[in-house]
Parts: structure tokens; sequence; C-alpha cells
């Protein structure tokens, strides 16, 4: 699965030159850097995600595939309630099992 996520992010959403990964990875590790300092809790895919998107659209909007980032967008937002789910479902069968 490891280079899926790479190809996805540095091929399908946009494509990257080094010049633009250097820069998403520098922006990436800044965001990260000032959201822990701050005590902010986030995901470093999400963060890396958002600055892959932002090197492309600065180049031009059209280098974005908005579809495939929309794609990934819903994939998160649909993670947390499927995680709760599954949570829940295995807390359940836990009182069963014992």
């Amino acid at each position: 699965g490891g280079w899926r996520i790479v190809q996805t992010m540095g091929q399908r959403i946009t494509k990257l030159k080094p010049v633009g990964g250097f820069c998403a990875e520098t922006g990436g590790a800044i965001t990260l850097f000032l959201a822990t300092a701050m005590g902010i809790p986030v995901s470093t895919t999400h963060t890396i995600t958002g600055a892959i998107v932002g090197v492309g659209s600065v180049q031009r909007a059209s280098a974005v595939r908005w579809g495939v980032a929309g794609n990934i967008v819903w994939a998160w937002i649909f993670t947390i309630p499927a995680a709760a789910a599954m949570a829940a479902v295995c807390y359940w069968a836990s009182f069963i099992l014992y």
C-alpha cells in the first residue's frame, strides 16, 4: 500500500517536481512544528496532502485534480464514523464473549 499512497500523493493529485516536493515537505513540517508547539493535534497525512494541494494550486488551479483530492477528503470524513462503529461492535462483542 505504501507505493500506492506515494503515487497518489506525488502523481495523481498533481504532478510534483522535486522543488514542489521540497516546498510541500517544508511547508508541512513547519505546520506540524507550529501545531505541536501550540498543543494542537493534527494528522501528518492531512497536513502533507494539504501542502501538496497547495503547491499544485499555486502553479494553477487546473494543475490539481480536484476529483482525486475530493475523494481523499471524503475518505477522511467517513473514516471517523466507520472507526467508531467498528469500536462499538468490538465493545459489544466483548460483553457477549466474556
